[in-house]
């Protein structure tokens, strides 16, 4: 038995990429992508099928070069979760433009809009998580969109406070990034850091004892890891999602792990249940100096990679 054989014992595995052969080989539960996946996707020659579809659906679309763009880039997102959920049995995640961070009615727009493509092609709303940045923005747009039936996928998650209005909003999924986290923390300590001393294995392991202790039906996913050690320690979390890289080195290591988080043991945590308002919530993030400049560093990431991709379809629009 390989690693990668018995963490599926214990959590679903989600493959963290946008390349569809990769997730065919691993065969996880669930896949996610993003706007630098897509990208590096797209220019494959292997997915020229869906550009070309995507080029089309622009040009129908009508508008401006950039609201051409921009439906392009809407109908590739959901052109590769469409071919991503003919092979994974359960859930695509497809994000919303990092520029909308900060834009409750903005970020429900657009997710209606791509839950309408989806639905259009034929592809229920169940088997869909749109991603959206755990700003106080974003949640509130979550928390509305899941009373719709529209399920969310909190990304770019780093301090304790968002994942507490997280789960009080009642959102379906969360990913704290772990290896942003473990980043952060091995920069500002000039050192490596000790597998058992992970700051980002510990921030998920916290979050998982918080809602299991208190009942709340909000998903962990760890995501963005940085070495399979960080994976093996957080074995029984509800998911992970994984780079096809990482899923390779568990796949060709042999060897059984036991579940690092349960359950029973959550529940006998010394965590303590808070209620978060807005300016709690606030604060709250704000004395959390590695979650405030990771957040923003991530969005304003998330949002080049997006605009490249923009460009990128331009260009393509351009010369088609």
């Amino acid at each position: 038995m390989s690693l990668l054989d018995s963490l599926k014992q214990y959590t679903t595995v989600v493959s963290d990429t946008g390349d569809i052969d990769a997730i065919a080989q691993y065969r996880p539960q669930d896949a996610t992508t993003n706007p630098s996946l897509l990208l590096k996707a797209a220019q494959q020659p292997a997915y020229r099928d869906l550009v070309e579809a995507a080029l089309g659906a622009a040009e129908g679309a009508g508008g401006d070069q950039r609201r051409r763009a921009e439906a392009f880039m809407d109908n590739l997102s959901v052109a590769f979760g469409r071919e991503i959920l003919e092979i994974i049995p359960g859930r695509v995640s497809t994000e919303v433009d990092a520029r909308l961070s900060f834009d409750t009615d903005g970020s429900i727009a657009k997710a209606r809009h791509l839950i309408g493509l989806y639905e259009r092609a034929g592809i229920s709303r169940e088997r869909v998580l749109i991603k959206l940045g755990s700003t106080w923005e974003g949640i509130r747009a979550a928390e509305l969109l899941e009373r719709e039936g529209v399920h969310c996928n909190m990304t770019l998650l780093f301090s304790f406070a968002q994942a507490v209005a997280c789960a009080e909003a009642r959102v379906t999924l969360i990913s704290p990034f772990v290896g942003r986290i473990y980043d952060w923390h091995k920069k500002t300590r000039g050192t490596e850091i000790p597998p058992d001393d992970d700051p980002g294995v510990a921030s998920v392991r916290r979050i998982y004892n918080y809602y299991k202790k208190f009942g709340y039906t909000t998903q962990v996913m760890g995501a963005s890891f940085r070495k399979m050690d960080q994976i093996v320690r957080l074995a029984g979390c509800d998911l992970l999602t994984i780079s096809p890289e990482l899923l390779d080195e568990l796949s060709k290591t042999p060897g059984e792990l036991a579940p690092a988080l349960t359950p029973e043991a959550a529940k006998a945590s010394n965590e303590e249940q808070i209620h978060l308002d807005e300016p709690t919530y606030r604060w709250m993030h704000n004395e959390d100096a590695m979650a405030v400049e990771k957040l923003s560093e991530g969005i304003r990431r998330f949002n080049e990679d997006a605009r490249k991709l923009e460009k990128w379809a331009q260009t393509a629009m351009t010369t088609a």
